[in-house]
């Protein structure tokens, strides 16, 4: 797996009431001098496994991901926001040729206003998706479509890794 260069990728500790076995990495796009946060777009992915084949994963081996990205308010109303951030999901595994199964998950929208001491935040919008879904195949794919997944919410083209993106808006918070 390589991860294009303004996605940083770093493992964090899994949850360990899940699955008998897991791992976990956390990724941010553009992240500020530490290396962790970001106001372009983060996200986490967890691989689970369980011999003993869950009968909702139809398999030993589960998926678990986040992603999410501050949007300008515009997009935040749009009502197929929910549906285009779900489809990017599929999109992005089947480009990256990620073959699964059993998949599940939400897209929620959230619209902000600030008032009081943070009306100078202004208004805001955020896309977050959660998801799971049984792999098949190579997990690397899997991983590579989540990290395409979390730079498409955040604004970034898919397939131009290794190409700068020039003109990438997004609206700083805070």
């Amino acid at each position: 797996m390589s991860f294009r260069p303004d996605f940083s990728v770093r493992e964090i500790a899994a949850p360990s009431s899940l699955a008998p076995f897991a791992f976990a990495i956390a990724g941010d796009v553009r992240p500020d001098a530490d290396g962790v946060d970001s106001e372009y777009g983060t996200g986490r992915l967890i691989l689970l496994h369980d011999p003993s084949m869950p009968d909702a994963w139809n398999g030993p081996w589960r998926i678990v991901c986040f992603a999410q990205a501050p949007l300008e308010t515009e997009i935040g109303t749009d009502p197929l926001l929910a549906d285009v951030a779900w489809s990017w999901l599929i999109d992005a595994l089947a480009t990256r040729h990620a073959p699964f199964h059993s998949a599940s998950g939400t897209a929620t929208k959230t619209l902000s206003k600030g008032f009081g001491g943070l009306a100078d935040e202004g208004d805001g919008a955020q896309i977050e998706l959660r998801a799971s879904w049984s792999p098949s195949g190579d997990l690397a794919a899997h991983v590579d479509a989540w990290a395409e997944l979390v730079c498409m919410l955040a604004g970034l083209p898919p397939g131009s890794e290794g190409v700068a993106v020039l003109g990438t808006q997004r609206m700083a918070r805070g």
